[in-house]
């Protein structure tokens, strides 16, 4: 006689029923599990990217005074003559005590140099007239030295020679670069201690960097623009400044 103890029940049979009834739950319980687990897993990971995405933007300063430590003073003056040669001559004269006057205060030969000459040639009421114009200019690093040579400018007035528009002294800060990895380091410390008061406020606290710019190294007079006329408009007191926007995270 056959078998039939392992044949699975009729769908007339009650057991059939039972035994559908039973897989479909244990599928319905493992698909639940199933999105519970992924919505969980979901949820938690758009907390942790919310979490990842807040942050505050701030700025950081830093100032530092330094001293020129380069002076260049550019000394204009012209003479005009009915003919070449005699607006050429005097020139020439003043060249020679402005020379005298820059030797007189110590400053080497070297460090003085013409830098452009200029004839024009124009008539005078029928005259015709030369002018002759001339640009001598002073490079050193002695600021002291530069300063007191200002301040005694018009002695070279005293010895006929007209300062024209466009003399001046200007003082600058050549060592830029050396300060910069400081300044930038001070601007980032300034700016974390913003946030830092920031995320208190928040009840948060200051993370890592998200994301930083540099701004633009500014180098203006320390006392602001001191006027003055001839060879007055610039300092060799200077100071140095560095903006910084921080973008840090928030956690």
């Amino acid at each position: 006689m056959p078998d039939h103890s392992a044949d699975p029940p009729s769908p007339a049979s009650p057991f059939w029923h039972d035994t559908v009834t039973r897989r479909w739950l244990a599928s319905a319980g493992v698909l639940t599990l199933g999105l519970i687990a992924g919505g969980y897993l979901l949820g938690n990971g758009l907390v942790r990217a919310r979490d990842a995405d807040r942050s505050v933007t701030v700025r950081g300063l830093a100032e530092r005074e330094v001293t020129a430590d380069l002076a260049t003073w550019t000394i204009a003056y012209s003479a005009s003559a009915p003919d070449l040669a005699t607006a050429q001559a005097s020139v020439d004269r003043d060249s020679d005590s402005i020379r005298a006057f820059f030797r007189e205060l110590g400053f080497p030969a070297s460090e003085l140099q013409p830098t452009g000459v200029n004839v024009n040639q124009f008539s005078d009421n029928g005259v015709q007239r030369f002018t002759v114009r001339q640009r001598m200019t002073l490079r050193t690093t002695d600021i002291k030295r530069a300063q007191a040579a200002v301040r005694r400018q018009f002695e070279l007035v005293r010895r006929g020679v007209v300062l024209e528009e466009g003399s001046g002294i200007a003082f600058t800060y050549t060592k830029l670069n050396a300060i910069k990895p400081e300044m930038v380091a001070a601007a980032t410390k300034d700016a974390r201690a913003s946030a830092q008061q920031f995320a208190q406020d928040s009840g948060t606290s200051v993370g890592n960097i998200k994301s930083a710019t540099q701004g633009y190294f500014e180098v203006t007079a320390r006392d602001g623009d001191s006027g003055g006329g001839w060879g007055q408009s610039d300092t060799p007191y200077k100071k140095v400044r560095v903006v910084t926007t921080v973008d840090f995270y928030l956690r």
